[in-house]
């Protein structure tokens, strides 16, 4: 199969959905737009996943216990509380207080992925100074590897080039992100932030020397920066590229068994096992509590190169974290590795698009090739993709461990 080019697949000028966003504020334009029926339906099916007591996703519904415990990972929380708080006088005092949560506040899963502002919570960087957007990204660097902050950096960047291609930088820019404070920073007390938007969620919670980032939801359409400038990229070629080389490792009778659906819109797919938001991803947002039962084979099968190859995906997808809390978050993923299932949606020939997820007890990893939002292509392709990191069993947003504490909220 011969890989497709996304210019092919630009929207044309006389499109309503991008005059409309052409020719109004971004308010105005979301406005429009969460007027559609489609939109209240999803928003209401979002706003009911919401309100319901947190849990954690499950394989069966029920919460696996003694899990997770709190540590001492290494994480330079004095660099993040810096951090933090170098953002925080950056800002007014009107700014500071829509900014700034409790840690329990059910804002820590309103996160979602459209350009469509679906909430206005926190404060959009957009509307910030530059200093305060560049004390953002002291943040995020305090909290993150140099690939973690790169990736992220760039992610936000190929989120301000399709806005570029359009010419609607108003409606997706480098900047056109929520951000969130939880809690009062602290070199010993929980705390935490997250900022979200199109093709970017990342959760991070603190508690002393342990980091948890989860969810993360990070995507790109198109997968490639393209100005002929330093800034040039191609996004999440390792994901798709060492998930590939997994599947093709797997005997094809092992292949068989992986593979849950043969065609990426399966016919035999049952109606919750696909919608147009999330395409085939199950842990997108609001997706909270999902119950997502195990399918394709099981990792205890997978023979020693196998288990290596799984766990060197399983890094690529964690390379965000710091040093000491990745090298804590990959120990407890090996632990439980014999209980990790890996499945996989579509072919896996050189040129297919395809879906896969690795789940176990304390970890949840998706990639999704996508059709297109924002290009015209109908099926899926390589140049539309979409990532996501979850910690199950009641541990996404930090939640398990904040469980742990004396006088947890």
């Amino acid at each position: 199969m011969t890989r497709q080019n996304f210019r092919d697949y630009l929207i044309p000028e006389d499109n309503v959905r991008l005059q409309l966003a052409r020719d109004n504020t971004l308010q105005a334009y979301g406005a429009q737009m969460l007027a559609t029926q489609k939109a209240k339906d999803l928003k209401a099916h979002w706003q009911a996943m919401l309100d319901e007591t947190y849990r954690g996703i499950t394989s069966d519904g029920a919460v696996r216990p003694h899990l997770y415990a709190l540590q001492d990972e290494g994480f330079a929380v004095e660099e993040a509380v810096a951090a933090a708080q170098a953002f925080s006088y950056t800002l007014n005092e009107t700014q500071r207080q829509k900014v700034t949560y409790p840690l329990d506040a059910s804002a820590w899963r309103a996160w979602y992925n459209p350009e469509i502002p679906f909430n206005d919570l926190g404060l959009r960087l957009e509307e910030t100074v530059a200093a305060s957007q560049h004390a953002f990204l002291g943040l995020l660097k305090s909290c993150t590897s140099d690939r973690g902050f790169h990736k992220v950096q760039q992610v936000m960047e190929a989120n301000h080039f399709l806005g570029e291609l359009y010419d609607i930088t108003h409606i997706m820019n480098r900047w056109s992100f929520h951000f969130l404070l939880f809690g009062e920073p602290s070199e010993t007390m929980p705390w935490g932030w997250s900022v979200y938007g199109h093709h970017v969620a990342f959760c991070c919670f603190i508690v002393g020397r342990q980091l948890v980032i989860a969810p993360t939801f990070m995507g790109v359409e198109p997968n490639v920066i393209e100005r002929g400038d330093s800034c040039d990229a191609v996004l999440f070629t390792e994901e798709e590229q060492a998930g590939l080389a997994l599947m093709q490792s797997l005997t094809l009778e092992q292949q068989q068994r992986a593979t849950v659906f043969t065609l990426m819109e399966d016919p035999a797919m049952p109606p919750e096992r696909f919608n147009f938001a999330d395409q085939r991803h199950l842990g997108g947002a609001f997706q909270d509590n999902r119950i997502i039962p195990l399918e394709g084979i099981c990792v205890r099968e997978f023979s020693t190169p196998q288990r290596a190859a799984l766990m060197n995906l399983i890094a690529i997808f964690l390379d965000f974290l710091p040093d000491g809390p990745r090298h804590a978050r990959l120990q407890l993923i090996e632990r439980y590795l014999d209980e990790a299932w890996w499945s996989w949606i579509g072919g896996c020939g050189d040129g297919d698009v395809f879906y896969y997820r690795v789940q176990s007890p304390v970890v949840m990893l998706e990639f999704d090739h996508h059709s297109g939002m924002w290009l015209t292509n109908s099926n899926p392709a390589h140049f539309h993709i979409h990532t996501l990191t979850r910690i199950p069993n009641g541990n996404d947003y930090g939640k398990a461990l904040l469980k742990l504490l004396p006088h947890s909220l």
